[in-house]
């Protein structure tokens, strides 16, 4: 099979080529990966634990070597170079301040070993706290501070001595549920007025689609689709990719034809039609996937090809709309959300209804489960 390159449609300012990283010369955790990121770009590394992204993350900044490979940064192979002279910004979940030091001495340590003079040092730790948003606390200690007051301090030192790149590892996952919200679009925000390039790493999907102009999703050390946040939840091109991100129903079946871009799929002993998303053939077994809030409950007769019975097996309120768990196409567990409007309460539990869905809205994909490895 052709091998595929994730790349960006201009020219990159870092670039992964071909890399590769094993730690014990067996198993690999990053598997010859073309990645490229654009100059000013937010891109976010996505996955679960010990899919490769901060290990990809580690190289760049170069506390690990590629075992294979070459990782460039402005056009510059940059294996050789000590981390210290890469120029880059570094965020960790931890904060890493120094405690014994006041927020202005944090901030103004990285000038200070880069030989910045005294007055220039205090005029960019001045710029900096008020790009945080933390104005008149230079003389605080990290002990004195919120946890989420603690990362503003580390976002302000990885942005002091004004570098044009950024590493961001976890740096939100020690905060709780309120200060990430708002974190995440103090660093969005902090990103625009700075243009500087982020390359950030996650395994939240909301902190993802919130925060990126691209997403990378990562399983077992390769990328398995790298798009926009509305292009990864519209247009999975993987199973993996359409479970990882948002709610989804998937339905396994086998292709019977191929008509242009249309699959006729048997379902259960039913007929699904669905978009081809990848190259199949009939007779090839399949997964579709469609999102919950695709799929209309009571539709019009004829409005949509693919329609079924389905039996509502419970149903759960969750305020701005009720979620149905319907047995339809040979599945107990395919979701259904309706809209928190008036005329709700017409459907309970047990009632068989019609569901409806476009094959647009259908996407066929890989059989769960298989491995592209490629």
């Amino acid at each position: 099979m052709e091998r595929e390159s994730h790349t960006a449609d201009v020219g990159a300012y870092v670039e992964f080529e071909r890399v590769s990283k094993t730690f014990d010369g067996r198993t690999l955790v990053v598997r010859d990966l073309d990645l490229q990121i654009r100059k000013g770009e937010f891109l976010t590394l996505l996955g679960p634990s010990g899919s490769g992204k901060t290990t990809c993350l580690m190289m760049l900044a170069g506390f690990e070597a590629p075992t294979a490979g070459v990782i460039r940064i402005a056009g510059r192979a940059v294996q050789a170079v000590p981390p210290r002279r890469r120029g880059i910004g570094m965020v960790f979940q931890n904060y890493a301040l120094f405690p014994h030091m006041t927020v202005g001495e944090n901030l103004a340590f990285p000038l200070e070993v880069r030989g910045v003079d005294p007055e220039r040092r205090r005029e960019r730790v001045r710029r900096a706290l008020e790009l945080v948003r933390l104005e008149g606390l230079e003389q605080r200690r990290p002990g004195q501070l919120s946890g989420g007051q603690q990362q503003r301090v580390a976002i302000a030192r990885a942005l002091v001595f004004e570098p044009e790149l950024v590493l961001m590892d976890e740096p939100l996952g020690a905060l709780d549920r309120r200060l990430r919200e708002e974190l995440q679009y103090e660093i969005r925000r902090i990103h625009r007025d700075l243009g500087v390039t982020v390359l950030y790493v996650t395994h939240d999907q909301q902190e993802a689609m919130v925060m990126s102009d691209r997403v990378a999703v990562f399983q077992a050390g390769r990328i398995e689709q790298i798009a926009t946040p509305e292009g990864l939840y519209e247009e999975p091109e993987r199973s993996f990719v359409a479970r990882f991100i948002g709610e989804n129903n998937r339905l396994a079946g086998r292709i019977t034809s191929v008509e242009d871009e249309i699959c006729v799929v048997d379902v259960g002993g039913e007929t699904v039609r669905a978009l081809r998303v990848a190259p199949c053939d009939p007779g090839d077994a399949t997964t579709l996937s469609i999102r919950p809030e695709r799929v209309a409950v009571t539709p019009a007769p004829g409005l949509y090809t693919n329609e079924f019975e389905a039996r509502i097996e419970d149903m759960t309120f969750l305020g701005d709309h009720l979620r149905l768990r319907v047995n339809v196409c040979g599945s107990s567990d395919f979701i259904v959300k309706i809209p928190n409007v008036v005329g709700h309460g017409a459907v309970i539990e047990g009632d068989r209804i019609r569901i409806g869905w476009t094959p647009t809205d259908c996407r066929v994909l890989d059989a769960d489960g298989q491995e592209d490895t490629s």
